[in-house]
């Protein structure tokens, strides 16, 4: 499966996965304070194990900061 994650093209050994399952493989310690969008639509946390990537979408990860 391809996927584009934040600008750049990735693959991955998958026929489906979850957006819960594509952090644990991206970033497996950092999943507090980010928000995902799949195609231009963000994707609410409490749908993140069953909401499924589909090949050729573009995912964006965005991480809060801290600052003023």
């Amino acid at each position: 499966m391809e996927l584009k994650i934040n600008q750049q093209t990735k693959k991955f050994n998958a026929e489906s996965l979850s957006v819960q399952s594509l952090l644990d493989l991206e970033i497996p310690h950092k999943q507090n304070g980010i928000a995902v969008a799949v195609n231009n639509t963000v994707v609410p946390k409490a749908k993140w194990n069953e909401f499924l990537v589909q090949e050729t979408d573009e995912i964006l990860i965005i991480s809060a900061t801290q600052g003023g």
